[in-house]
């Protein structure tokens, strides 16, 4: 038996059921954001014509580069849904944000609510339980969990502090119980931001309000909590660093390394010229177009990803699969007597099925991991963010 997979790449949505290819699931919602966007474009298309627009760098002021949108709509979490084969998914554009159902194929998708004034992240839906819970980003860099109805309404939030709670997901087995990460934040005298710490995991009870740490260490970052069916923990651990202000030996680099980056800075700004009314660059350095996907950088967990270099990386090594996290991040599990396994390593987003299987991605392949230990490739794709199993195929 195979499992049916939905997986975010490059901020798009594929689903593969059973051993065929992974099909793009285009959002209705969001492609109206877009021609919308484009319509927009149209009627302001004379302020991006004549030297004028030209000297300005055309579309730079009205929408982006000519010939695109200038609009970026992107699905930013995933969630199984609260039906069989339906998924859950928050979407964001730069204006417009929300939380939407779709079958798994496609045919109808269902707005549970959208707007500008909430911006949710880490969807987990339990049809069982008739809540979604989610996590909610502040103004001040706080993020809280919060809970909504089935349907998108009466979203509350359960957390509070200024600390950031993220990635929920409901504890099987239990009423109304769920864990997720959680790091405090550290602030100055002033009251700005000074520095996060380590992600820890915690146990949520809904009824009796009680928060309580399961797992924590100070040297690393727990990230992505999910319970199996057998009661055992899984997480991601990544080493901790410390996100803090400028150390003295920072600020000596950035001093003698000032001259050198103010040359830069100003060579690229003669090169866009040059290159805007010429037609080619000052340089050709570089070297030959790269081939392969252009998935540059990604946002992961907070941390800013070198996709592209860790896949160059990579494929020296002659990996067909390159991770785009390091070695270091572990897919762990811990039982219930105590004991920690690695599971995996270079992981960026796993899930766990309901009959407890394992299946995670180092975002290049899609990778399942058997009762017996045995790793089976499921799929390949560049720049995997996110996964869930919707659930299997006989």
């Amino acid at each position: 038996m195979t499992k049916d997979l939905a997986y975010l790449s490059r901020g798009k949505l594929h689903v593969k059921r059973g051993d065929a290819p992974p099909e793009l699931l285009e959002s209705k919602f969001g492609e109206s954001v877009r021609q919308r966007a484009r319509d927009i474009q149209r009627r302001h298309a004379w302020k991006t014509q004549g030297r004028g627009a030209q000297f300005m760098g055309r579309g730079m002021l009205w929408g982006g580069e000519p010939g695109r949108d200038g609009i970026r709509v992107a699905i930013t979490s995933l969630s199984r849904g609260r039906e069989p084969g339906e998924l859950l998914y928050a979407l964001e554009s730069r204006d417009i944000a929300g939380v939407f159902a779709v079958s798994a194929g496609g045919a109808e998708e269902r707005r549970l609510f959208h707007g500008n004034d909430r911006r949710v992240r880490h969807l987990a839906a339990d049809a069982g339980r008739g809540l979604i819970a989610c996590s909610v980003r502040h103004d001040n860099g706080n993020a809280a969990i919060a809970v909504m109805g089935v349907d998108g309404s009466d979203v509350t939030e359960v957390t509070e502090g200024d600390s950031v709670d993220q990635a929920p997901s409901w504890v099987p087995g239990t009423a109304r119980q769920l864990v997720l990460q959680s790091a405090g934040i550290g602030r100055d005298k002033d009251g700005g931001f000074h520095s996060l710490g380590a992600f820890a995991v915690k146990r949520l009870d809904l009824d009796q309000g009680e928060l309580t740490t399961l797992l924590e260490d100070a040297s690393h970052d727990l990230l992505g909590p999910r319970v199996a069916p057998d009661g055992s923990l899984l997480c991601i651990r990544r080493p901790y660093k410390g996100r803090s202000g400028a150390t003295f030996v920072d600020a000596m680099k950035d001093f003698l390394l000032f001259p050198a980056r103010l040359l830069y800075a100003v060579f690229q700004w003669l090169n866009f010229f040059t290159a805007r009314y010429s037609g080619r660059p000052l340089t050709t350095a570089g070297g030959p177009k790269r081939e392969g996907a252009d998935i540059k950088q990604m946002m992961v967990w907070g941390n800013l990803i070198d996709a592209e270099q860790a896949a160059r990386d990579s494929a020296g090594r002659g990996d067909d699969t390159p991770g785009l996290v390091p070695a270091s991040w572990q897919l762990v599990r811990r039982t219930a007597d105590g004991a920690v396994q690695v599971l995996a390593s270079g992981v960026l987003s796993f899930d766990v099925a309901e009959d407890g299987a394992v299946v995670y991605t180092n975002g290049s392949a899609v990778y399942l991991i058997g009762a017996d230990g045995k790793r089976t490739r499921l799929c390949v794709d560049a720049g995997i963010e996110q996964l869930v199993v919707v659930g299997a195929s006989a």
